[in-house]
């Protein structure tokens, strides 16, 4: 996606909110949801939009978590580190994806293939540790399933070139 073309759809964002400042949040959400993340130029122009400065608006993006400042990454990890999964070992698997991934949690990789996010309960703590990724529940994870869910993401990328490579 084009710079333009983020800064187009921020816009349209813009243009159908109509709770000034007071809706805030729900507008970053909104925006997030749109482009995955709040660029410094959507935070830029919501400020000049609500007529607020600009540090009340990164002030807010960096305060609550749920926010992201920079682009999530084609394959996004969040680990669980609520109190099951914590016990289970969720520090641990953590520490496996940032190993495996050579990124931080918090980080995206440097050719934004996967980002590596932590939540505070996914809800399925009978099946703890878990992980999930892309919107998929990855159960009773340890070091070498992390190890077997990026082999198998590999995989498919493998394969999805050699199958561009024959056309």
């Amino acid at each position: 996606m084009t710079k333009e073309h983020s800064l187009d759809r921020i816009s349209d964002i813009l243009d159908r909110h109509t709770s000034g400042r007071y809706g805030l949040i729900p507008l970053l959400q909104k925006i997030q949801s749109e482009l995955g993340y709040l660029p410094r130029e959507a935070m830029s122009q919501v400020a000049r939009r609500l007529n607020i400065y600009p540090g009340e608006v990164y002030s807010v993006a960096t305060f609550y978590n749920q926010f992201r400042l920079t682009p999530p990454g084609r394959h996004q990890i969040k680990v669980c580190l609520g109190t099951a999964c914590r016990i289970k070992g969720g520090k641990v698997i953590l520490d496996s994806w940032e190993r495996e991934l050579g990124i931080d949690e918090g980080e995206t990789s440097a050719d934004r293939e996967y980002s590596l996010d932590h939540v505070a309960c996914v809800g399925c703590c009978a099946m703890a540790p878990v992980s999930v990724v892309d919107d998929r529940v990855e159960a009773r994870v340890s070091p070498t399933r992390v190890k077997g869910v990026l082999l198998t993401f590999d995989m498919e990328k493998r394969k999805a070139n050699d199958e561009n490579r024959q056309e």
